[in-house]
Order: structure tokens, then C-alpha cells, then sequence
């Protein structure tokens, strides 16, 4: 027994919890055990402290931490024999059926016994050792040990008859026993699978949301309010994609483990590094009081990764943008405060910038925000006119001062929030398929408006705004000519416009798109010109048949002669490609004179009117036309 028990010692199974505490899954109890029930508690005891000592010596264990465990054992081991001697078993003499059922029900209640006083050893030391709040995260991987201990302890008393009845039997048991630490083993491995990121050994999501509620409910000294702040990190290698499209994945999976091994090597004290997944990697660290000192740590990671890579005979270099976020004033929660990371990681990328914290101001994906997305969407799906409208601004024909036509524009009344701005609901849905509802609901609506307007006599063509994701699939032409044929709407009353930035994402579908939208008859008109990068090559390859000036130039004519230039030769280059001019923000009489001189075609803004609801453009032309007669606009 004392042979194996050493044996089972020398091969005792050793693993990592998520917490970074050592388990040890060794055999060694199932022969103590048998040795307490046939020899009594000294043999037991001196067994069971020798082979703590071989796995304490493996593990590099301090004699205190040895004596510590060893006493565990001599307590548990204490009860376990208490209960044998007031049992007082004898299962080799009795023959009674009474008298071994209570044999086997003492022997039952001593190993109970031995179970429960060792594990409230294990919890008394941990609640010591540890203090009020983290002693409880010891709790978890005891119930594993527990149950671990409880098969060896049950296993003992059929070792101990086998080897009273045969000695011999002793090596058939050895099997079950393998097979019990087998399954710890596995058991550990498949856990420790769950923990890590399988290419480069790193923590986990999992772990790292683990680790985070450790540091988060560690004790506070009085001394130190701020002990329990906690920096997150997340990191993204920039250009990753070109290393796996330029070398191979193979290559890139090399480069991931290189910078595993760096980021490892300067893993901070307490804290712990992580991959999320593809070149995203996390770093958690404790104690950070301020936004400062994360970003110090910060630029520190990034010098680490400064020095170029070998890989395949080539130098790479490695760089990385970092987002930050401190809890808990940016997030009180592990979830939170990954997502605001990475809302600053990303805003990092945006920038041009190592390393940048957390703003709500850069969140597109806020709650508030999003909570504005989903209320705009049911506004939308129930088409409820009295949140949801378009109004429309008249545009005039500088040289007759006749009303040529409208935009309709976006109208949005929360009913809590009240009336949103146009500007800030574009930015949070453009991206989104809400934008595709939008554009459909406009649709309908502006020709169904055409239509009425026809049918009380006016004849204006109405321009309506398609964002980039309209662009990028041809929806909206089945849209158009489906409305245009419904409402019996001439297509040249109807007028789309887009902005050089939709442009953008895909040039060739935007341009397929356009050229059937143009093929309906529908016009298409360059919004915001001036304010993109590639003006002068949509004019050429586009069919446009009109281009709006910014309203950034036309208001700033007045005082500014340089935008004055720009209005002017834009005009110039429109009238030499058979374009016409629409100036947006016409706000004051100074500046309606300004593009009549300099030969723009239309005007739309505020000083000729304000967007109204459709209804209401019929008594607004009216007393428009009567106020025209009687005070005309003329250059002179």
C-alpha cells in the first residue's frame, strides 16, 4: 500500500484553473484511505504526508504552504477515524447481515467525515488566506476535487478487502483507479481547452470575463481606494489582412503566436492577456487609477511590438491601435466594457492614433442610440404620418423666379423626444437596413404627392435623397417604376439625388444602379458637390442631368471670396457640360443676386421659403406668385 500510495504521488496530475490556481489530481487518498481503515490513522497520516511532500517538491511548494496541507489532511483524517472508532468495525469476523450493513454504513459516514471536515478546511484557509470577498472563488473547483476524492475514498474499502482476501487483488483495482484519474485528467484538459485560445495559449473571452470579476471584487484596503479600478485594452494589428493575403494564412498564423509571446513577456502583475480571435488580442490590468496610467501601459505594449518581425526571410513590421476603457466609469460590467473598448479601438483605427480612451460622444452604438434606431423603425413600419412626414422646400428659377421644383426632406417627431434632427438619425441609420425602409416610404409618398399635386393642376418636379446603400442594389428602380406607374407619374417630375460619398464603397454597382435609374426617364442630380474627392470624374462618367452646390459655399459667397470662386467656376463647369445649378442655403437677397450673376440656375433656400408639408405648397405658390407679380427680383 505505502509503495503505491508513492507511486500514485510521483504520478499526480497537475492542472491550471481559469483563476490561475494550481489543481492536482492525484490518486494517492484511495491507498491512504485503505490504509486508515486496516492500520488506523498514524500509518495513514505518515503515508498520506510523504506523498504530499513528493507533489508539494514537484510543484516547488514553500515547507509553509506543505505543512499547510499536510495538517488539512491530518484533520480530515482525524474525523474519518473518530467515526471508525465509534463504529468500531469488523468486516472480516462478523457473519450477521446487521452487522455488515453497519460495517459498511460506518465506513460510509467516515469518508463523508473525511470529505466534508477537508473541505471546510480548504474553505477556512481560503477565507484566511484570501479575505471576505475572493475566498469564494475556491468554491468552484472544490466541488470538482470533492467529487474527485469521494470516487478514491468509496474505492478504499473494496482495496482493503481485496487485499486482506488476496494481495494480488490489489493490481485489479489499480484499473478503476486509472480509469478515476484518466477522467480527471480529461476532465482537466477539456476545461483547460475551454479556457485558452487554441493557437497561441492565450486566455480566452471566457477566462478573461473570469478574471475580470475576480479583480473587480477583490478587497479594498482603506488605504488605497482605487485598488479595485481595472484598465481594458484592446488591441487590433493594423494591415493584418494584407499579411494573410500577401503570405498566407500559414504565415499569419505565425505572426499571431509571435505576438502572443510578446505581449506575454510583458504581461502585467495580477493582470492577464487574451485573444479575442483573429489579431484582436485583450489585456487586463488591475490597479490603473487613472486614464493616464492606462494609457502609459498602453504606449508600453505598443513599444514591445516596435520591432520588426521575421517571417518567411522578410521584415514586418508590426503596428497596432488600442482602445481603452476604465472600470467602472466607462463600463460596470465586463460586456460593457469590452464593447467600449472596441468603440474606442476602432475609433483609434479611425483617427490615425495609437491608443485612444473611450468617448460616448464616438459611440454610434449606444443604447440611446440604438433605442432611437428601433423607435424610428416601428415610426416607419407603421407608417404613422404624424411622427414620420416629408415637407418640402420650393426650388426657384433664378432668371424667371418661377417655382421649378421641390426636395422633399425628412421630418421626424418623437414623441418623446421630439422633433430629431435629420443629421444625427442619417448618421446612426445610414448603415443599417433601416435606410432601405426610409428610402421605399419616400418613394411612395413623393410620387403619391406628384400625383395629387397634378391633379390640382401643378406641374414641379419633386427631387427626393437615396443614401449609398440604395446604390448597391437595384430595389429602388423596381420601386420607382413601379410607384411612377401606379400614381401615372411622368418620370421627369421625378428626381433622384445622391452624394459624391455614396459613391464611394463601389463605384461600378452605384453607376449600374444609376444608369437604370436613368434609364427609367428619372433624373439624377450630384448632391453636395464640391465636398467629395472625385467631382470632375462623376460629372464625366455619370448621367447626370443636374449638380447642387454645397450649401458650405453658397453661404459663406458673401464674405468669402475664395468660395465666391469656387460657386463661380462651378457654375461655369456645369454650363459647359449642359448641367444644371441648384444652390442650397440661399438664406438673404445679397446672395440671390451673387448666383444670378454669376449665371446659377436655381436657388433653394430660406429666403425664398421653408419646407412645408405638401398640402400646403398649393397656398404657398399662390401668395407667391401674387407677391412676384407686385415686387419682382431683378439683378438691377
Amino acid at each position: 500500500m505505502t509503495v503505491l500510495s508513492l507511486l500514485a504521488a510521483v504520478q499526480a496530475f497537475v492542472a491550471v484553473d481559469p483563476r490561475g490556481s494550481t489543481v492536482v489530481s492525484c490518486p494517492t487518498l484511495c491507498f491512504t484511505f485503505a490504509i486508515l481503515l486496516c492500520w488506523g490513522v498514524a500509518p495513514a497520516l505518515l503515508i498520506e504526508a510523504i506523498a504530499v511532500a513528493l507533489v508539494a517538491a514537484r510543484l516547488r511548494h514553500t515547507a509553509a504552504q506543505t505543512v499547510l496541507v499536510i495538517g488539512q489532511y491530518a484533520v480530515a483524517f482525524g474525523a474519518a477515524y473518530a467515526v471508525l472508532v465509534l463504529g468500531d468495525p469488523h468486516p472480516f469476523t462478523t457473519v450477521a447481515v446487521s452487522h455488515r450493513l453497519l460495517d459498511a454504513l460506518t465506513v460510509a459516514l467516515a469518508g463523508g467525515a473525511f470529505l466534508a471536515v477537508y473541505s471546510a478546511m480548504v474553505m477556512l484557509t481560503a477565507r484566511l488566506r484570501l479575505g471576505r470577498t475572493r475566498w469564494r472563488r475556491v468554491g468552484e473547483p472544490l466541488k470538482h476535487q470533492t467529487l474527485f476524492k469521494a470516487s478514491l475514498v468509496l474505492l478504499s474499502p473494496v482495496l482493503a478487502v481485496s487485499a486482506h482476501v488476496n494481495q494480488f487483488f490489489v493490481l485489479l483495482i489499480l484499473v478503476p483507479i486509472f480509469a478515476v484519474q484518466r477522467m480527471a485528467r480529461l476532465s482537466a484538459e477539456r476545461d483547460f481547452a475551454s479556457r485558452v485560445d487554441p493557437l497561441t495559449g492565450l486566455a480566452n473571452r471566457r477566462t478573461l470575463q473570469i478574471r475580470f470579476a475576480d479583480m473587480v471584487n477583490a478587497p479594498v484596503p482603506a488605504d488605497q481606494a482605487a485598488a479595485s479600478s481595472v484598465a481594458l485594452l484592446m488591441l487590433d494589428l493594423d494591415r493584418f489582412k494584407h499579411v494573410n493575403d500577401t503570405l498566407g494564412h500559414e504565415v499569419g498564423d505565425r505572426l499571431l503566436i509571435a505576438v502572443a509571446d510578446r505581449l506575454a513577456r510583458h504581461e502585467p502583475p495580477d493582470g492577464v492577456v487574451g485573444r479575442l480571435g483573429g489579431d484582436e488580442f485583450a489585456i487586463l490590468v488591475p490597479g490603473l487609477s487613472r486614464p493616464e496610467q492606462a494609457y502609459q501601459f498602453a504606449s508600453q505594449v505598443l513599444a514591445t511590438l516596435n520591432e520588426p518581425m521575421h517571417l518567411d526571410g522578410l521584415l514586418v513590421d508590426i503596428t497596432a491601435s488600442i482602445g481603452v476603457a476604465c472600470y467602472p466609469e466607462q463600463g460596470g460590467d465586463f460586456a460593457t466594457l469590452m464593447r467600449h473598448a472596441d468603440v474606442a479601438m476602432y475609433e483609434a483605427k479611425r483617427r490615425g492614433d495609437a491608443a485612444v480612451g473611450y468617448e460616448a460622444t464616438a459611440d454610434e452604438n449606444g443604447p440611446q442610440r440604438l433605442s432611437l434606431l428601433s423607435d424610428f423603425r416601428r415610426a416607419l413600419e407603421v407608417r404613422d404620418r404624424d411622427e414620420v412626414a416629408l415637407h418640402y422646400q420650393p426650388q426657384v428659377d433664378l432668371a424667371t423666379q418661377k417655382v421649378v421644383g421641390v426636395e422633399a426632406l425628412l421630418r421626424w417627431r418623437h414623441p418623446t423626444r421630439g422633433l430629431v434632427s435629420t443629421a444625427d438619425l442619417l448618421h446612426v441609420a445610414e448603415h443599417t437596413t433601416v435606410m432601405q425602409l426610409l428610402t421605399m416610404r419616400v418613394i411612395d409618398e413623393v410620387v403619391a404627392q406628384v400625383a395629387r399635386w397634378r391633379a390640382a393642376g401643378l406641374t414641379l418636379r419633386a427631387s427626393l435623397n437615396v443614401s449609398a446603400r440604395d446604390l448597391y442594389n437595384t430595389d429602388v428602380v423596381a420601386q420607382l417604376a413601379g410607384r411612377l406607374r401606379d400614381h401615372r407619374v411622368p418620370p421627369e417630375q421625378i428626381q433622384l439625388e445622391i452624394t459624391e460619398s455614396a459613391l464611394m464603397g463601389d463605384v461600378a454597382r452605384a453607376q449600374t444602379t444609376i444608369a437604370h435609374v436613368s434609364d427609367l426617364g428619372v433624373a439624377v442630380a450630384l448632391d453636395d458637390f464640391g465636398t467629395g474627392y472625385s467631382s470632375l470624374q462623376h460629372l464625366r462618367k455619370l448621367p447626370l442631368t443636374e449638380i447642387k452646390i454645397d450649401r458650405s459655399f453658397v453661404g459663406g459667397m458673401a464674405g468669402n471670396s475664395d468660395d465666391a470662386a469656387i460657386v463661380r467656376s462651378t457654375v461655369e463647369l456645369a454650363r459647359a457640360l449642359g448641367l444644371r445649378t441648384v444652390a442650397e442655403g440661399v438664406e438673404n437677397e445679397y446672395t440671390w443676386r451673387m448666383l444670378q450673376e454669376v449665371g446659377c440656375t436655381v436657388a433653394q433656400g430660406y429666403f425664398t421659403a421653408r419646407p412645408m408639408p405638401g398640402a400646403d405648397l398649393p397656398g404657398w405658390l399662390a401668395g407667391y406668385s401674387a407677391a412676384r407679380i407686385r415686387k419682382p427680383l431683378t439683378s438691377a
